[in-house]
């Protein structure tokens, strides 16, 4: 019951806290890194050009997609190997690691498929 109370105060004290610190955040909300100007965030400075923000924003989601597909892959040949020698479940387990290679496979691609669409085809202006 102590502790409760205890949790409720702790939490009611770091609420009021972080409410007193957003006016002083608020006054250093551009940051400038070269000529991009960016955004301060909790992430750190987010560039507010389109470019930037999404060369800012490849290499994570890239990351967040190599570590899914290996997550998979693992779970598909821990089922696989837990599958006794029935076929329907090495089935399911072999397509489960064809989905996760297939899925990285798209996603190392897509840059290219984005370049060759936007660039190469439509020939729009600003994305090189």
């Amino acid at each position: 019951m102590i502790l409760a109370k205890i949790a409720k105060v702790v939490i009611i004290v770091a609420m009021l806290w972080s409410s007193a610190m957003t006016p002083a955040l608020a006054v250093n909300a551009f940051c400038q890194k070269g000529s991009d100007p960016q955004v301060n965030t909790a992430l750190g400075c987010v560039p507010v050009k389109v470019d930037s923000f999404v060369i800012w924003l490849m290499p994570p989601l890239f990351g967040i997609a190599g570590g899914i597909s290996f997550l998979l892959m693992v779970y598909g040949f821990f089922l696989m190997s837990t599958s006794s020698g029935d076929p329907k479940a090495v089935q399911g387990a072999w397509e489960t690691i064809t989905s996760a290679i297939s899925g990285l496979l798209v996603s190392i691609f897509s840059i290219f498929l984005l370049r060759l669409i936007t660039v190469g085809i439509l020939k729009i202006p600003g994305i090189n």
